[in-house]
């Protein structure tokens, strides 16, 4: 991992434990999963909210009263905009994306639960969905919340990783497989 990388990730942590315990504290655990909902969705829809948290041409100040908006048109929680403004304030919002997942983890770890990435030829029906997530609760043991996206150069088949652990049983690792197997051959 880059140093840089590292720091992020480092802060990220120490913010979404402190935010976590809090919330836990305080029994707004559902109030702060939608917040992170809220915030992703803004983050993966918003070139001018990526460029608010990301770019160094924003003083502190234009960064805290932006924040401050956002958060009460989003009608954030008061411990989520009150981390934003402490962020913007101490110039730490490019660490945002990192905090929102880490988030993520700290709730599904104390939920019990564990996410499962799985990588589609074609997006799965409910009914797969729910298979899938059936089969990956008897192999884990806690319950598995999905987190599906699509790559057609799969051909067919998924690829599946939980935790460490990583299945793929699509169609072009096999023809791979079976490349190599025939280079070796011939």
């Amino acid at each position: 991992m880059s140093e840089p990388a590292s720091i992020s990730t480092g802060i990220a942590k120490r913010y979404a434990t402190a935010v976590f315990e809090i919330a836990r504290e305080g029994k707004a655990v559902k109030k702060l999963e939608a917040d992170i909902d809220a915030l992703q969705a803004a983050l993966s829809d918003s070139g001018d909210f990526n460029a608010l948290i990301h770019s160094p041409v924003y003083t502190r100040d234009e960064q805290a009263g932006a924040i401050s908006a956002i958060a009460q048109k989003m009608s954030l929680s008061e411990t989520t905009a009150n981390t934003l403004a402490l962020m913007a304030q101490k110039r730490r919002l490019f660490v945002l994306p990192q905090l929102l997942s880490t988030l993520q983890e700290l709730i599904a770890a104390d939920k019990g639960e564990v996410t499962a990435e799985v990588v589609s030829a074609k997006a799965l029906t409910k009914t797969q969905s729910d298979k899938l997530a059936k089969t990956l609760k008897a192999s884990t043991g806690k319950d598995v919340k999905l987190k599906a996206s699509v790559d057609e150069s799969l051909i067919g088949g998924l690829v599946v990783k939980v935790g460490s652990r990583m299945i793929d049983t699509s169609i072009r690792s096999k023809l791979n497989s079976l490349q190599n197997a025939m280079k070796e051959v011939g």
